[in-house]
This record gives C-alpha cells, sequence and structure tokens, in this order.
C-alpha cells in the first residue's frame, strides 16, 4: 500500500488512520451461540421473581444474539483496511485498536470517535509515538490552567481521579472547536503547535474518518456481508476473514488503476469495482467484450460527480431520537491540583536527566 499509494499515502504530512467498531450479524446456532455470544455477567445472583420469569427467560433470549465484532483500522489516504481484528459481540474495540498498534508505521495520526475517550488507552497510543485526534462529548472532563506545559489558548488536561491518585501524568491535548452541520464539534488533538497541524487541518482530518463509517457500508450493503451465512464459527471467521481479504485486495488493485490515469481515489465506486470482477471471473475464458479489459472497467468504475440533495425524512414517525453530545466538561484545576503536577513534572525531569 505504502509503495502503490506514494501520492495519497500522507494527509497534512501524516499517515493518518482511523479507526472504529461495528458488528457482523451471524446465524442462530449453538456453535455461535457458544463462541461469539456475550459473555455472562458475574454480578451475583439475584432473587427471582416467579411471576417475572417468562420475561426474563425471553429477555435473555433475546440478549443471547451471537454476533461478530470487527474493529478496523483504515488507512484515511486510500480507504483501504490496514489491519482489523475480530471478537466475540461483546468485545472491546479499545483492546483491539491496541493490538494493531505494531502494525502501525511510526508516528501515525489516530482518528477516533468518542468511544475511545479513556486515559489508558490514550496513555498507551501516545507512549507507542503515535498522534490522535478524538472527538470529546459531554461524558469527557477536562482541565484547564493546570500549568503542566506552558500555557496556550486550547490547551486543556485529561486528568482523572484515578490516575492522579496513582500519581500518572495528565494527557496535554490542545482543543479545537469546529461548526459541524448542525451542532459544533468538540476535537482533541496530541498536536499543540498550530502550526504543525493547523485547526483547519484537523476539522478536515477528521471529516475524512467518514471514509471507515463508508468502508463498512460497502463491506456490509455493497458487499453482502451484513450477516454471515457460516454455520460454524470457525467457518464465520474464516468467511469474514477471506472476505476482507479479497475486498481489500480487489480494492488496492482498482486504487494503483485509477492513479495511473490520475483519478482521484475518493471517485471509485465499490460496486462498479465489485462488478468489473465478477464478470471477469464469469467470462474469463470468453470475454464478451475485448475492447473493454480489466484495467479499463475499473478507471470507469466511478461514482458520478452531480450533488444529492438531502434526503433525510424529518417527520419520520419511526425515527430514531438522537440527541446533542453537548460539549465536554471543562474545570478549572484547583491549588491541589497544580501542586501535584508540578510535583510530578519536577520528578519525571529528574529521571530523565
Amino acid at each position: 500500500m505504502q509503495e502503490s499509494h506514494s501520492g495519497s499515502w500522507t494527509v497534512a504530512g501524516f499517515v493518518v488512520f482511523g479507526v472504529d467498531g461495528s458488528r457482523a450479524e451471524l446465524p442462530r446456532t449453538k456453535s455461535h451461540e457458544a463462541a461469539d455470544s456475550p459473555s455472562p455477567q458475574r454480578s451475583g445472583k439475584k432473587k427471582r421473581d416467579r411471576r417475572k420469569q417468562p420475561i426474563q427467560a425471553a429477555h435473555a433470549k433475546n440478549v443471547n444474539v451471537p454476533q461478530m465484532w470487527l474493529t478496523v483500522m483504515l488507512h484515511v489516504g486510500s480507504g483501504l483496511p490496514w489491519d482489523w481484528r475480530r471478537g466475540p459481540s461483546d468485545s472491546s474495540e479499545r483492546a483491539h485498536a491496541l493490538e494493531m498498534l505494531e502494525s502501525l508505521p511510526p508516528k501515525s495520526l489516530l482518528v477516533m470517535d468518542a468511544g475511545f475517550t479513556g486515559w489508558d488507552f490514550l496513555d498507551t497510543v501516545l507512549k507507542a509515538s503515535h498522534q490522535v485526534i478524538l472527538r470529546v462529548g459531554v461524558n469527557v472532563r477536562l482541565l484547564k490552567k493546570l500549568g503542566y506545559v506552558e500555557e496556550k489558548d486550547g490547551i486543556v488536561y485529561l486528568w482523572p481521579e484515578k490516575a492522579a491518585k496513582k500519581n500518572q501524568p495528565p494527557l496535554v491535548f490542545r482543543l479545537i472547536v469546529a461548526q459541524g452541520p448542525r451542532h459544533p464539534i468538540y476535537l482533541l488533538t496530541s498536536i499543540l503547535d498550530p502550526q504543525e497541524l493547523s485547526n483547519a487541518q484537523v476539522f478536515e482530518i477528521y471529516k475524512n474518518r467518514w471514509g471507515i463509517e463508508l468502508f463498512y457500508r460497502h463491506l456490509k450493503q455493497t458487499f453482502q456481508l451484513r450477516k454471515l451465512r457460516s454455520a460454524s464459527a470457525a467457518n464465520a471467521a474464516l468467511e469474514l476473514e477471506w472476505s476482507l481479504l479479497g475486498l481489500w485486495a480487489m480494492g488496492l488493485f482498482a486504487c494503483v488503476e485509477m492513479q495511473r490515469a490520475n483519478i482521484p481515489l475518493k471517485r471509485l465506486s465499490v460496486a462498479g469495482m465489485l462488478r468489473a470482477f465478477r464478470r471477469l471471473m464469469r467470462d474469463y475464458l470468453h470475454p464478451a467484450d475485448l475492447a473493454r479489459p480489466l484495467c479499463r472497467q475499473l478507471r470507469e468504475a466511478l461514482v458520478d460527480e452531480y450533488v444529492r440533495k438531502n434526503k433525510q425524512s424529518r417527520d419520520y414517525p419511526r425515527k430514531k431520537p438522537h440527541t446533542r453530545t453537548g460539549p465536554p466538561n471543562i474545570v478549572k484545576a484547583t491549588a491541589k491540583q497544580v501542586r501535584q503536577a508540578k510535583t510530578l513534572k519536577n520528578a519525571i525531569a529528574m529521571k530523565k536527566g
């Protein structure tokens, strides 16, 4: 990928990867229920109400639906998957992302949504010499004026009480507020210098993160992998792995052809790409059109350029309501927190010295 995407390998000087997870449905067989259902909660026994036993049994049956969790690390410049991990339906996308850190190029930039706001996770990513762009909301508590680094506009700190009690240092970020389609979007980045990465570039890179959502749509809808067909858990794992490898290989081949024709990679139609490969596999012995080989068909597999109108139905009765996330909770650091941060800073400087 790096050799064939020299023109799109970096975005604003960084190798950018988007990270996100999704679930694939599975047949409800004993094999899948044993391997891919959520693990039972071990919170202690509860008193059983005989009057509610039928309801509780039906609820347990609905909860025990087998699904396969897939976490993908997508190369934003090309729109192709770089690495992925799979597991049961209750797998942790943070744990999957940490497993994929070793496969990243040095000093990569990870773009993530609000599900990756944990201090331990971000500390591990930053210690691996990578950078992050992260969306935050009202569930995140940030500090200002802590004095751990030189105070500038937008400098905030992620320092939960659990980390402070363990004398772990705060994580330093730059807060960017950008206007989204409807509401403001609050982004954190570990790149503190605006000259290295401006606020406009941060917002543009985060918008490009939408490519991972498109990839999941291509995988589930266009490639028809919303529900795996294998009745065995072992076979379903192979089905998902080889489907991802096949989609990645076809996408890589198509991107190379588009770059040779100086066509932007964003114009690639995944549906047209699949039609071209399926036609080749079906008619390779007796091609119907000798004037249109595979390379030409891939260069013509493009999405149209006209701007579509918003087709969202505002008054749809069963439309799922979406509540506004809201800004993060930013509070001024207390005098005790300032003293503790200064002590930690001096201790770390002495160790380095």
